[in-house]
Protein backbone atom coordinates (compact mmCIF):
# COMPACT_ATOMS: atom_id res chain seq x y z
CA UNK A 1 0.00 0.00 0.00
CA UNK A 2 2.77 2.50 0.80
CA UNK A 3 4.59 1.44 -2.23
CA UNK A 4 1.03 2.24 -4.46
CA UNK A 5 0.95 5.56 -2.31
CA UNK A 6 4.40 6.97 -3.29
CA UNK A 7 3.78 5.86 -6.75
CA UNK A 8 0.42 8.10 -7.08
CA UNK A 9 2.55 11.13 -5.16
CA UNK A 10 5.04 10.80 -7.87
CA UNK A 11 2.89 10.73 -10.58
CA UNK A 12 1.29 13.75 -9.14
CA UNK A 13 4.76 15.34 -9.08
CA UNK A 14 5.13 14.44 -12.80
CA UNK A 15 2.17 16.50 -13.13
CA UNK A 16 3.18 19.31 -11.01
CA UNK A 17 6.74 19.59 -13.49
CA UNK A 18 5.77 22.20 -15.85
CA UNK A 19 4.65 24.60 -13.22
CA UNK A 20 7.46 24.24 -11.36
CA UNK A 21 8.65 28.19 -11.46
CA UNK A 22 5.22 29.14 -9.91
CA UNK A 23 5.75 26.59 -7.10
CA UNK A 24 9.57 27.98 -6.14
CA UNK A 25 8.12 31.51 -6.10
CA UNK A 26 5.58 30.16 -3.39
CA UNK A 27 8.11 28.77 -1.65
CA UNK A 28 9.77 31.67 -1.59
CA UNK A 29 7.42 33.52 -0.21
CA UNK A 30 6.45 31.41 2.13
CA UNK A 31 9.69 31.78 3.63
CA UNK A 32 8.19 35.29 4.38
CA UNK A 33 5.34 34.17 6.32
CA UNK A 34 7.21 31.95 8.14
CA UNK A 35 10.39 34.37 8.80
CA UNK A 36 7.88 36.65 10.36
CA UNK A 37 6.13 34.05 12.83
CA UNK A 38 9.34 33.21 13.83
CA UNK A 39 10.64 37.00 14.39
CA UNK A 40 7.67 37.53 16.08
CA UNK A 41 8.23 34.77 18.91
CA UNK A 42 11.98 36.03 18.84
CA UNK A 43 11.21 39.48 19.80
CA UNK A 44 8.57 38.39 22.75
CA UNK A 45 12.19 38.13 24.93
CA UNK A 46 13.05 42.04 24.13
CA UNK A 47 9.83 43.01 24.63
CA UNK A 48 9.23 41.91 27.97
CA UNK A 49 12.89 42.35 29.39
CA UNK A 50 13.66 45.40 27.80
CA UNK A 51 10.54 47.56 27.09
CA UNK A 52 7.84 46.60 30.05
CA UNK A 53 10.51 45.94 32.55
CA UNK A 54 12.53 49.08 31.85
CA UNK A 55 9.71 51.33 30.78
CA UNK A 56 11.51 53.03 28.20
CA UNK A 57 9.16 54.51 26.29
CA UNK A 58 11.61 55.49 23.08
CA UNK A 59 11.08 51.96 22.77
CA UNK A 60 7.79 51.31 23.32
CA UNK A 61 6.95 54.44 20.15
CA UNK A 62 8.97 51.63 18.24
CA UNK A 63 6.26 48.66 18.88
CA UNK A 64 3.32 49.46 16.85
CA UNK A 65 5.64 50.30 13.32
CA UNK A 66 7.19 47.23 14.15
CA UNK A 67 4.24 45.31 14.66
CA UNK A 68 2.88 47.15 11.31
CA UNK A 69 6.24 46.36 9.25
CA UNK A 70 5.77 42.55 10.23
CA UNK A 71 2.16 42.62 8.95
CA UNK A 72 3.02 44.25 5.61
CA UNK A 73 6.02 41.48 5.07
CA UNK A 74 3.84 38.57 5.90
CA UNK A 75 0.05 40.10 4.20
CA UNK A 76 2.65 40.77 0.53
CA UNK A 77 4.84 37.48 1.15
CA UNK A 78 1.35 35.35 1.51
CA UNK A 79 -0.52 36.69 -1.25
CA UNK A 80 2.42 35.38 -3.37
CA UNK A 81 2.82 32.20 -2.08
CA UNK A 82 -1.30 31.51 -2.08
CA UNK A 83 -1.66 33.07 -5.61
CA UNK A 84 0.86 31.06 -7.42
CA UNK A 85 0.28 27.74 -5.09
CA UNK A 86 -3.59 27.51 -6.27
CA UNK A 87 -3.03 28.43 -9.64
CA UNK A 88 -0.10 25.90 -10.02
CA UNK A 89 -2.62 23.70 -8.42
CA UNK A 90 -5.15 24.26 -10.37
CA UNK A 91 -3.35 23.63 -13.61
CA UNK A 92 -1.79 20.64 -12.45
CA UNK A 93 -5.70 19.42 -11.97
CA UNK A 94 -6.87 20.70 -15.05
CA UNK A 95 -4.06 18.98 -16.67
CA UNK A 96 -5.55 15.30 -15.51
CA UNK A 97 -8.88 16.11 -16.05
CA UNK A 98 -7.93 16.63 -19.88
CA UNK A 99 -5.66 13.65 -19.79
CA UNK A 100 -8.34 11.70 -18.75
CA UNK A 101 -10.89 12.35 -20.40
CA UNK A 102 -8.78 12.24 -23.57
CA UNK A 103 -7.87 9.06 -22.61
CA UNK A 104 -11.52 7.59 -21.96
CA UNK A 105 -12.10 8.26 -25.46
CA UNK A 106 -9.20 6.31 -26.66
CA UNK A 107 -10.69 3.33 -25.05
CA UNK A 108 -12.17 0.94 -27.07
CA UNK A 109 -16.02 -0.05 -27.20
CA UNK A 110 -15.42 -3.37 -24.95
CA UNK A 111 -14.42 -1.02 -22.21
CA UNK A 112 -17.64 0.93 -22.74
CA UNK A 113 -19.37 -2.35 -22.56
CA UNK A 114 -17.65 -3.30 -19.44
CA UNK A 115 -18.01 0.22 -17.80
CA UNK A 116 -21.38 2.18 -16.55
CA UNK A 117 -21.62 5.93 -18.04
CA UNK A 118 -22.11 7.12 -14.53
CA UNK A 119 -19.13 5.46 -13.09
CA UNK A 120 -16.52 6.96 -16.15
CA UNK A 121 -18.61 10.31 -15.28
CA UNK A 122 -17.90 9.92 -11.49
CA UNK A 123 -14.52 9.86 -12.10
CA UNK A 124 -14.16 12.59 -14.84
CA UNK A 125 -16.44 14.80 -12.14
CA UNK A 126 -16.38 13.70 -8.68
CA UNK A 127 -13.10 12.07 -8.17
CA UNK A 128 -11.22 15.06 -10.35
CA UNK A 129 -13.21 17.56 -8.13
CA UNK A 130 -11.61 16.17 -5.33
CA UNK A 131 -8.23 16.57 -6.44
CA UNK A 132 -8.97 20.02 -7.20
CA UNK A 133 -10.79 21.14 -4.10
CA UNK A 134 -8.13 20.00 -2.47
CA UNK A 135 -4.76 20.27 -4.43
CA UNK A 136 -4.84 24.36 -3.45
CA UNK A 137 -5.55 24.09 -0.08
CA UNK A 138 -2.85 21.46 0.40
CA UNK A 139 -0.02 22.69 -1.25
CA UNK A 140 -0.77 26.21 0.04
CA UNK A 141 -1.03 24.50 3.71
CA UNK A 142 1.72 22.16 3.46
CA UNK A 143 4.69 24.59 2.59
CA UNK A 144 3.29 27.59 5.06
CA UNK A 145 3.00 24.64 8.02
CA UNK A 146 6.10 23.34 7.15
CA UNK A 147 8.56 26.23 6.55
CA UNK A 148 7.26 27.86 9.50
CA UNK A 149 7.15 24.66 11.65
CA UNK A 150 10.89 24.59 10.92
CA UNK A 151 11.72 28.20 11.83
CA UNK A 152 9.99 28.28 15.43
CA UNK A 153 11.24 24.30 16.05
CA UNK A 154 15.08 25.95 15.12
CA UNK A 155 14.59 29.16 17.62
CA UNK A 156 13.17 26.80 20.31
CA UNK A 157 16.26 25.06 19.95
CA UNK A 158 18.53 27.74 19.56
CA UNK A 159 17.01 29.65 22.96
CA UNK A 160 16.91 26.70 25.24
CA UNK A 161 17.51 22.91 24.27
CA UNK A 162 16.24 21.47 27.23
CA UNK A 163 13.17 23.30 27.12
CA UNK A 164 12.95 22.57 23.99
CA UNK A 165 13.47 18.67 24.29
CA UNK A 166 10.86 18.63 27.26
CA UNK A 167 7.88 20.25 24.26
CA UNK A 168 8.90 17.89 21.89
CA UNK A 169 8.28 15.05 23.70
CA UNK A 170 4.86 14.32 22.58
CA UNK A 171 4.91 14.77 18.95
CA UNK A 172 6.49 11.42 18.05
CA UNK A 173 3.28 9.52 20.02
CA UNK A 174 1.21 11.80 17.94
CA UNK A 175 2.60 10.17 14.52
CA UNK A 176 1.29 7.21 15.08
CA UNK A 177 -2.58 8.26 15.50
CA UNK A 178 -1.70 10.58 12.83
CA UNK A 179 -1.09 8.20 10.60
CA UNK A 180 -3.52 5.53 11.61
CA UNK A 181 -5.97 8.26 11.46
CA UNK A 182 -5.11 9.42 7.56
CA UNK A 183 -5.09 5.24 6.00
CA UNK A 184 -8.64 5.05 7.39
CA UNK A 185 -9.23 8.14 5.83
CA UNK A 186 -8.06 7.27 2.27
CA UNK A 187 -9.64 3.82 2.52
CA UNK A 188 -13.01 5.27 3.49
CA UNK A 189 -12.65 8.16 0.67
CA UNK A 190 -11.71 5.62 -2.13
CA UNK A 191 -14.89 3.16 -1.43
CA UNK A 192 -17.22 6.25 -0.92
CA UNK A 193 -16.06 7.58 -4.21
CA UNK A 194 -17.12 4.04 -5.89
CA UNK A 195 -20.50 4.13 -4.09
CA UNK A 196 -20.63 7.62 -5.46
CA UNK A 197 -20.44 6.39 -8.87
CA UNK A 198 -23.32 3.80 -8.07
CA UNK A 199 -25.13 7.08 -7.00
CA UNK A 200 -24.08 9.03 -10.75
CA UNK A 201 -24.80 5.85 -12.53
CA UNK A 202 -28.63 6.08 -11.25
CA UNK A 203 -28.64 9.52 -11.84
CA UNK A 204 -27.29 9.57 -15.32
CA UNK A 205 -29.72 6.73 -15.97
CA UNK A 206 -32.77 8.33 -14.61
CA UNK A 207 -32.76 11.61 -16.78
CA UNK A 208 -31.80 9.55 -19.46
CA UNK A 209 -34.99 7.15 -19.18
CA UNK A 210 -37.34 10.09 -17.93
CA UNK A 211 -39.79 9.05 -20.59
CA UNK A 212 -40.08 5.43 -19.33
CA UNK A 213 -40.02 6.34 -15.62
CA UNK A 214 -42.91 8.71 -16.54
CA UNK A 215 -44.96 6.62 -18.64
CA UNK A 216 -44.72 3.63 -16.32
CA UNK A 217 -45.27 5.47 -13.42
CA UNK A 218 -42.47 4.23 -11.37
CA UNK A 219 -40.86 7.59 -10.09
CA UNK A 220 -40.87 6.67 -6.24
CA UNK A 221 -39.53 3.08 -7.12
CA UNK A 222 -36.45 5.50 -8.72
CA UNK A 223 -36.41 7.71 -5.74
CA UNK A 224 -36.26 4.78 -3.31
CA UNK A 225 -33.44 2.93 -5.37
CA UNK A 226 -31.80 6.75 -5.06
CA UNK A 227 -32.16 7.04 -1.60
CA UNK A 228 -30.23 4.00 -1.07
CA UNK A 229 -27.10 4.75 -2.89
CA UNK A 230 -27.32 7.95 -1.26
CA UNK A 231 -27.82 6.08 2.20
CA UNK A 232 -24.80 3.81 1.09
CA UNK A 233 -22.23 6.97 0.17
CA UNK A 234 -23.27 8.42 3.46
CA UNK A 235 -22.13 5.40 5.22
CA UNK A 236 -18.69 5.46 4.20
CA UNK A 237 -18.31 9.26 3.83
CA UNK A 238 -19.63 9.39 7.76
CA UNK A 239 -16.21 7.94 8.66
CA UNK A 240 -14.66 9.88 6.95
CA UNK A 241 -15.97 12.64 8.56
CA UNK A 242 -15.63 10.51 12.51
CA UNK A 243 -12.21 10.32 11.63
CA UNK A 244 -10.63 13.64 10.28
CA UNK A 245 -12.77 14.96 13.43
CA UNK A 246 -10.76 13.13 15.69
CA UNK A 247 -7.44 14.45 14.39
CA UNK A 248 -7.50 18.09 15.90
CA UNK A 249 -8.22 16.69 19.15
CA UNK A 250 -5.20 13.82 19.11
CA UNK A 251 -3.24 16.72 18.24
CA UNK A 252 -4.61 19.15 20.93
CA UNK A 253 -4.33 16.67 23.79
CA UNK A 254 -0.69 16.01 22.84
CA UNK A 255 0.06 19.18 22.09
CA UNK A 256 -0.74 20.51 25.76
CA UNK A 257 0.73 17.62 27.18
CA UNK A 258 3.80 19.00 25.93
CA UNK A 259 3.08 22.85 26.99
CA UNK A 260 2.53 21.24 30.60
CA UNK A 261 5.45 19.94 30.26
CA UNK A 262 6.94 23.04 29.43
CA UNK A 263 5.62 25.55 31.64
CA UNK A 264 6.33 23.81 34.43
CA UNK A 265 9.93 22.95 34.08
CA UNK A 266 10.23 26.49 32.63
CA UNK A 267 9.01 28.45 35.51
CA UNK A 268 11.31 26.02 37.51
CA UNK A 269 14.33 27.41 35.67
CA UNK A 270 12.93 31.02 36.14
CA UNK A 271 12.95 30.54 39.84
CA UNK A 272 15.96 29.04 40.29
CA UNK A 273 17.77 32.23 37.81
CA UNK A 274 18.59 30.18 34.83
CA UNK A 275 16.51 32.02 32.56
CA UNK A 276 14.59 35.56 32.12
CA UNK A 277 10.70 35.90 32.14
CA UNK A 278 10.84 36.71 29.04
CA UNK A 279 13.30 34.04 27.60
CA UNK A 280 10.59 31.63 28.83
CA UNK A 281 7.83 33.99 27.29
CA UNK A 282 9.35 33.95 24.08
CA UNK A 283 9.93 30.49 23.70
CA UNK A 284 6.45 29.76 25.27
CA UNK A 285 5.57 31.80 22.61
CA UNK A 286 7.37 30.27 20.19
CA UNK A 287 5.85 26.66 21.35
CA UNK A 288 2.10 27.95 21.02
CA UNK A 289 2.45 28.83 17.06
CA UNK A 290 3.98 25.55 16.69
CA UNK A 291 1.22 23.93 18.12
CA UNK A 292 -1.07 25.60 15.59
CA UNK A 293 1.39 24.25 12.04
CA UNK A 294 0.98 20.80 13.88
CA UNK A 295 -2.41 20.42 13.97
CA UNK A 296 -3.05 22.18 10.66
CA UNK A 297 -0.65 19.57 8.80
CA UNK A 298 -2.73 17.35 10.54
CA UNK A 299 -5.32 17.90 8.81
CA UNK A 300 -3.61 18.20 5.38
CA UNK A 301 -2.50 14.82 5.92
CA UNK A 302 -5.85 13.75 6.25
CA UNK A 303 -7.29 15.93 2.94
CA UNK A 304 -3.85 14.10 1.21
CA UNK A 305 -5.31 11.11 1.73
CA UNK A 306 -8.19 12.04 0.66
CA UNK A 307 -6.92 12.80 -2.87
CA UNK A 308 -4.34 9.56 -2.94
CA UNK A 309 -7.81 7.68 -2.95
CA UNK A 310 -9.45 9.58 -5.53
CA UNK A 311 -6.19 10.15 -7.91
CA UNK A 312 -5.71 6.00 -7.25
CA UNK A 313 -9.35 6.07 -9.02
CA UNK A 314 -8.27 8.70 -11.68
CA UNK A 315 -5.26 6.79 -12.59
CA UNK A 316 -7.57 3.14 -13.18
CA UNK A 317 -9.20 4.96 -15.90
CA UNK A 318 -5.60 6.54 -17.77
CA UNK A 319 -3.56 3.35 -17.45
CA UNK A 320 -6.58 1.17 -18.83
CA UNK A 321 -4.85 -0.06 -21.94
CA UNK A 322 -7.43 0.02 -24.85
CA UNK A 323 -7.93 -3.14 -26.22
CA UNK A 324 -7.96 -1.89 -29.65
CA UNK A 325 -4.63 -0.75 -31.41
CA UNK A 326 -2.58 0.74 -33.71
CA UNK A 327 0.28 -1.46 -34.83
CA UNK A 328 3.79 0.11 -34.50
CA UNK A 329 3.91 -0.14 -38.51
CA UNK A 330 0.50 0.98 -39.37
CA UNK A 331 -0.60 1.62 -42.78
CA UNK A 332 -2.05 4.75 -43.56
CA UNK A 333 -5.55 3.71 -45.79
CA UNK A 334 -6.85 6.53 -48.61
CA UNK A 335 -9.87 6.46 -49.79
CA UNK A 336 -10.40 2.61 -51.05
CA UNK A 337 -12.94 1.45 -53.92
CA UNK A 338 -14.78 -0.53 -51.37
CA UNK A 339 -14.45 -3.96 -51.81
CA UNK A 340 -15.37 -5.07 -47.96
CA UNK A 341 -13.48 -9.54 -47.29
CA UNK A 342 -14.90 -11.46 -44.12
CA UNK A 343 -12.05 -14.53 -44.27
CA UNK A 344 -13.84 -16.81 -42.14
CA UNK A 345 -14.35 -14.82 -38.81
CA UNK A 346 -15.09 -16.04 -35.60
CA UNK A 347 -16.01 -13.64 -32.15
CA UNK A 348 -17.57 -13.92 -28.99
CA UNK A 349 -17.41 -11.51 -25.58
CA UNK A 350 -15.81 -13.83 -23.82
CA UNK A 351 -16.29 -17.47 -23.74
CA UNK A 352 -19.49 -16.98 -25.54
CA UNK A 353 -19.40 -17.03 -29.42
CA UNK A 354 -21.04 -14.77 -31.19
CA UNK A 355 -19.55 -14.97 -34.67
CA UNK A 356 -18.56 -18.58 -35.99
CA UNK A 357 -16.90 -18.90 -39.26
CA UNK A 358 -18.31 -15.97 -41.07
CA UNK A 359 -17.11 -15.39 -44.53
CA UNK A 360 -18.64 -12.29 -46.95
CA UNK A 361 -17.50 -10.76 -49.72
CA UNK A 362 -19.08 -7.54 -50.81
CA UNK A 363 -17.71 -5.38 -54.56
CA UNK A 364 -17.09 -2.25 -54.30
CA UNK A 365 -20.44 -0.20 -55.21
CA UNK A 366 -22.56 -3.71 -53.64
CA UNK A 367 -25.82 -3.45 -51.43
CA UNK A 368 -25.03 -6.15 -48.50
CA UNK A 369 -27.93 -6.52 -46.31
CA UNK A 370 -28.12 -8.32 -43.03
CA UNK A 371 -31.23 -10.35 -41.58
CA UNK A 372 -31.82 -12.83 -39.47
CA UNK A 373 -33.36 -12.96 -35.44
CA UNK A 374 -32.64 -11.08 -32.81
CA UNK A 375 -29.13 -12.19 -31.23
CA UNK A 376 -27.72 -13.52 -34.13
CA UNK A 377 -24.82 -11.21 -34.61
CA UNK A 378 -25.53 -8.73 -36.97
CA UNK A 379 -24.58 -5.79 -35.42
CA UNK A 380 -21.32 -7.71 -34.53
CA UNK A 381 -20.23 -7.87 -37.58
CA UNK A 382 -20.55 -3.89 -38.41
CA UNK A 383 -18.75 -3.53 -34.99
CA UNK A 384 -15.77 -5.77 -36.40
CA UNK A 385 -16.23 -4.00 -39.88
CA UNK A 386 -15.40 -0.53 -38.03
CA UNK A 387 -12.96 -2.30 -35.58
CA UNK A 388 -14.80 -1.89 -32.34
CA UNK A 389 -13.28 -4.82 -31.62
CA UNK A 390 -11.07 -7.34 -33.34
CA UNK A 391 -12.14 -10.65 -34.13
CA UNK A 392 -10.61 -13.77 -32.68
CA UNK A 393 -9.74 -15.54 -35.57
CA UNK A 394 -9.85 -14.84 -38.77
CA UNK A 395 -9.22 -11.73 -41.14
CA UNK A 396 -11.50 -8.54 -42.15
CA UNK A 397 -10.21 -7.24 -45.15
CA UNK A 398 -10.76 -3.83 -47.12
CA UNK A 399 -9.31 -3.26 -50.50
CA UNK A 400 -6.39 -6.78 -49.57
CA UNK A 401 -5.65 -4.59 -46.39
CA UNK A 402 -6.39 -6.14 -43.37
CA UNK A 403 -7.93 -3.59 -40.98
CA UNK A 404 -5.66 -4.21 -37.99
CA UNK A 405 -2.66 -3.45 -40.57
CA UNK A 406 -4.02 0.18 -40.66
CA UNK A 407 -4.41 3.25 -39.02
CA UNK A 408 -7.95 3.57 -37.32
CA UNK A 409 -8.34 7.10 -38.42
CA UNK A 410 -7.75 6.16 -41.80
CA UNK A 411 -10.32 3.00 -41.22
CA UNK A 412 -13.11 5.44 -39.87
CA UNK A 413 -12.03 8.12 -42.27
CA UNK A 414 -14.01 5.64 -45.22
CA UNK A 415 -16.82 4.59 -43.50
CA UNK A 416 -20.08 6.79 -42.83
CA UNK A 417 -22.98 5.43 -39.86
CA UNK A 418 -26.32 5.72 -39.96
CA UNK A 419 -27.61 4.20 -36.57
CA UNK A 420 -31.24 3.49 -34.87
CA UNK A 421 -30.26 5.82 -32.35
CA UNK A 422 -29.72 8.84 -34.16
CA UNK A 423 -27.92 10.26 -31.81
CA UNK A 424 -27.46 14.06 -32.40
CA UNK A 425 -25.36 16.83 -30.18
CA UNK A 426 -26.48 19.55 -28.02
CA UNK A 427 -25.80 21.84 -30.91
CA UNK A 428 -26.84 23.66 -34.00
CA UNK A 429 -28.23 21.51 -36.97
CA UNK A 430 -24.94 22.82 -39.26
CA UNK A 431 -22.67 21.78 -36.85
CA UNK A 432 -24.66 18.02 -36.19
CA UNK A 433 -24.49 17.94 -40.02
CA UNK A 434 -20.92 19.25 -40.16
CA UNK A 435 -19.81 16.32 -37.35
CA UNK A 436 -18.21 14.36 -39.85
CA UNK A 437 -16.62 17.03 -41.94
CA UNK A 438 -15.74 20.12 -39.29
CA UNK A 439 -13.82 21.95 -42.84
CA UNK A 440 -17.15 21.75 -44.43
CA UNK A 441 -18.68 25.51 -45.96
CA UNK A 442 -22.17 25.91 -45.28
CA UNK A 443 -22.78 25.54 -48.72
CA UNK A 444 -21.70 21.70 -48.73
CA UNK A 445 -24.17 21.37 -45.60
CA UNK A 446 -26.58 22.47 -47.33
CA UNK A 447 -26.07 20.60 -50.50
CA UNK A 448 -25.56 17.14 -48.27
CA UNK A 449 -29.79 18.25 -46.60
CA UNK A 450 -30.87 18.85 -49.83
CA UNK A 451 -29.84 15.63 -50.37
CA UNK A 452 -31.32 13.93 -47.67
CA UNK A 453 -35.01 15.47 -47.80
CA UNK A 454 -34.02 17.71 -45.23
CA UNK A 455 -33.42 21.15 -45.97
CA UNK A 456 -37.81 21.98 -46.77
CA UNK A 457 -38.09 21.73 -43.10
CA UNK A 458 -34.59 22.73 -41.67
CA UNK A 459 -35.25 26.20 -43.51
CA UNK A 460 -38.95 26.57 -41.85
CA UNK A 461 -37.63 26.77 -38.17
CA UNK A 462 -37.16 29.47 -36.38
CA UNK A 463 -32.92 30.04 -37.01
CA UNK A 464 -32.58 27.53 -39.75
CA UNK A 465 -29.34 25.66 -39.90
CA UNK A 466 -28.52 27.87 -36.98
CA UNK A 467 -31.25 26.67 -35.14
CA UNK A 468 -30.41 24.63 -31.95
CA UNK A 469 -31.90 21.04 -31.28
CA UNK A 470 -31.53 20.45 -27.75
CA UNK A 471 -30.10 17.51 -25.66
CA UNK A 472 -30.25 14.43 -28.55
CA UNK A 473 -32.17 16.45 -30.78
CA UNK A 474 -35.40 16.28 -28.85
CA UNK A 475 -36.94 19.38 -30.47
CA UNK A 476 -36.97 17.28 -33.75
CA UNK A 477 -39.14 14.69 -34.61
CA UNK A 478 -37.80 10.97 -35.97
CA UNK A 479 -37.77 11.18 -38.83
CA UNK A 480 -36.08 14.68 -38.54
CA UNK A 481 -33.31 13.68 -36.45
CA UNK A 482 -32.82 10.83 -39.12
CA UNK A 483 -32.54 12.68 -41.98
CA UNK A 484 -29.87 14.62 -40.33
CA UNK A 485 -28.09 11.61 -39.55
CA UNK A 486 -28.18 11.05 -43.34
CA UNK A 487 -27.07 14.52 -44.08
CA UNK A 488 -24.19 14.07 -41.96
CA UNK A 489 -22.84 10.81 -43.61
CA UNK A 490 -23.53 12.37 -46.96
CA UNK A 491 -21.32 14.83 -46.01
CA UNK A 492 -18.70 12.87 -44.76
CA UNK A 493 -18.65 11.29 -47.95
CA UNK A 494 -17.40 7.93 -46.96
CA UNK A 495 -17.08 4.96 -49.38
CA UNK A 496 -18.17 2.62 -47.25
CA UNK A 497 -21.87 2.92 -45.95
CA UNK A 498 -23.10 1.17 -42.65
CA UNK A 499 -26.66 1.38 -41.91
CA UNK A 500 -27.68 -0.28 -38.62
CA UNK A 501 -31.59 -0.76 -38.66
CA UNK A 502 -31.64 3.22 -40.22
CA UNK A 503 -35.84 2.97 -40.17
CA UNK A 504 -36.69 0.60 -37.68
CA UNK A 505 -38.38 3.57 -34.98
CA UNK A 506 -40.12 5.68 -37.89
CA UNK A 507 -43.89 5.82 -39.09
CA UNK A 508 -44.83 4.82 -42.68
CA UNK A 509 -44.34 8.82 -43.89
CA UNK A 510 -41.17 9.65 -42.11
CA UNK A 511 -39.60 6.02 -44.03
CA UNK A 512 -40.55 6.78 -47.40
CA UNK A 513 -39.10 9.83 -46.86
CA UNK A 514 -35.87 8.11 -45.41
CA UNK A 515 -36.06 6.18 -47.97
CA UNK A 516 -35.44 8.18 -50.48
CA UNK A 517 -32.61 10.09 -48.39
CA UNK A 518 -31.00 6.89 -48.15
CA UNK A 519 -31.28 5.81 -52.09
CA UNK A 520 -29.10 9.46 -52.38
CA UNK A 521 -26.94 8.03 -49.94
CA UNK A 522 -26.03 4.76 -50.65
CA UNK A 523 -25.62 5.26 -54.30
CA UNK A 524 -21.82 4.29 -55.67
CA UNK A 525 -20.85 3.29 -52.24
CA UNK A 526 -20.65 -0.29 -50.44
CA UNK A 527 -23.50 -0.68 -48.17
CA UNK A 528 -24.17 -2.89 -44.93
CA UNK A 529 -27.85 -2.63 -43.86
CA UNK A 530 -28.70 -4.01 -40.96
CA UNK A 531 -32.74 -4.48 -40.99
CA UNK A 532 -35.66 -6.37 -39.34
CA UNK A 533 -38.19 -4.64 -42.13
CA UNK A 534 -37.26 -7.16 -44.54
CA UNK A 535 -38.90 -4.67 -47.33
CA UNK A 536 -36.30 -2.29 -46.62
CA UNK A 537 -33.28 -5.15 -48.24
CA UNK A 538 -35.60 -6.61 -50.96
CA UNK A 539 -32.88 -4.79 -53.60
CA UNK A 540 -30.02 -5.51 -51.93
CA UNK A 541 -27.21 -7.22 -54.18
CA UNK A 542 -26.94 -9.56 -51.58
CA UNK A 543 -28.81 -10.57 -48.35
CA UNK A 544 -26.79 -12.60 -45.49
CA UNK A 545 -29.03 -14.86 -43.48
CA UNK A 546 -27.62 -14.92 -39.76
CA UNK A 547 -28.70 -17.23 -37.25
CA UNK A 548 -26.79 -17.84 -33.83
CA UNK A 549 -23.78 -16.43 -34.86
CA UNK A 550 -23.78 -18.77 -38.58
CA UNK A 551 -24.61 -17.95 -41.93
CA UNK A 552 -27.34 -19.62 -43.16
CA UNK A 553 -28.14 -18.41 -46.67
CA UNK A 554 -26.97 -15.94 -49.49
CA UNK A 555 -28.52 -14.81 -52.15
CA UNK A 556 -30.93 -12.28 -53.92
CA UNK A 557 -34.07 -12.01 -52.48
CA UNK A 558 -35.46 -13.67 -55.33
CA UNK A 559 -33.06 -16.33 -54.72
CA UNK A 560 -33.68 -16.64 -50.88
CA UNK A 561 -37.23 -16.99 -51.31
CA UNK A 562 -37.40 -20.02 -54.19
CA UNK A 563 -34.79 -21.68 -51.77
CA UNK A 564 -36.83 -21.57 -49.01
CA UNK A 565 -35.53 -21.68 -45.43
CA UNK A 566 -35.07 -19.19 -42.49
CA UNK A 567 -35.71 -16.05 -44.92
CA UNK A 568 -38.83 -17.44 -46.56
CA UNK A 569 -40.07 -17.98 -42.96
CA UNK A 570 -39.03 -14.82 -41.52
CA UNK A 571 -40.57 -12.70 -44.62
CA UNK A 572 -43.89 -15.10 -44.13
CA UNK A 573 -44.17 -14.13 -40.90
CA UNK A 574 -43.61 -10.24 -41.85
CA UNK A 575 -46.24 -10.63 -44.83
CA UNK A 576 -48.63 -12.95 -43.64
CA UNK A 577 -51.33 -10.64 -43.46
Amino acid sequence: MASSDTHIYRRLLVYSKPYIWRIIIAMVASLGVAGVDVKTAQLVEPFVDKVLSTNDYGLVNLVPMIILALALVKGTSRFIQEYYIKTAGQMVVQDIRNDLYGHSLSLSMGYFSRTSNGHLMSRVLNDVGILQSSAADVLVDFLKETVTLIGLIGLAFYQDWRLASVAFTALPIAILPAAYIGRKIKDNTRRGQSTLGNLTAVLQETFAGIKVIKAFGSEAREVDRFRNENKSFYHFIRKVLKYDSASAPVMEILGYAGVAGVVWYGLHRVLGGAMSKGELMSFVTALAMMYNPVKRLAKVNNTVQKSIGAAARVFEVIDEVPDIQDSDEGIELGRVSGEVVFDRVVFGYGDELVLKDFSVTARPGDVVALVGPSGAGKSTVVGLLARFYDPCDGFIRIDDCDIREVTQKSLKANLAFVDQETFLFNDSIAGNIRYGKPEATDEEVRRAAEQAFADDFIRELPAGYETNIGDRGARLSGGQRQRICIARALLRDAPILILDEATSALDTESEAMVQKALANLMKDRTTFVIAHRLSTVMHADKIVVLNQGLVEQVGTHDELLSSGGLYQRLYQMQFRD
